[in-house]
């Protein structure tokens, strides 16, 4: 049946919206408390935070991905070696420039407030780290 793999696709996108949440939540506490707490003495101070935000965020979604999203028989072996790890992680790397980049443009060219850019890029980057992760971590051969 066609559909089959549809429903497989949205029932994984949904579970990974909702790691994704969690993550992000993880994310944006660190980059506020640490933002809030720490950096906001320092000139650029915001970015060191996302970046802080970033590796608390990479680090939920991994395991969380792991246990709940990619769960079909076929990446059942995917995902759990020091490689596919560096490859989630690079993924998660390029979204982190993404978002910093997002975050330099909303926050010193556009005015806005630092919390709203982080929601506003995190849904952009929400894409593209599904995506990476599902082709280049997933979606790959493993060697036997």
């Amino acid at each position: 049946m066609k559909s089959e793999p549809l429903k497989l696709f949205i029932g994984e996108f949904l579970r990974y919206i909702v790691v994704g949440g969690i993550a992000f939540m993880a994310d944006f506490v660190t980059l506020v408390g640490s933002q809030e707490l720490f950096f906001h003495r320092y000139a650029g101070g915001v970015y060191w935070a996302t970046v802080m935000g970033f590796v608390v965020g990479l680090a939920v979604n991994y395991f969380l991905s792991l246990l709940f999203v990619f769960t079909s028989a076929k990446d059942k072996g995917k995902g759990r070696s020091v490689g596919a790890f560096i490859i989630f992680g690079v993924v998660g790397l390029l979204g982190l420039g993404w978002t910093e980049l997002g975050m330099w443009v909303g926050i010193s060219c556009l005015k806005l407030n630092y919390m709203f850019v982080k929601i506003l890029v995190t849904g952009v980057v929400l894409m593209w780290n599904y995506l990476g992760r599902k082709i280049l971590v997933f979606g790959r051969k493993e060697r036997r």
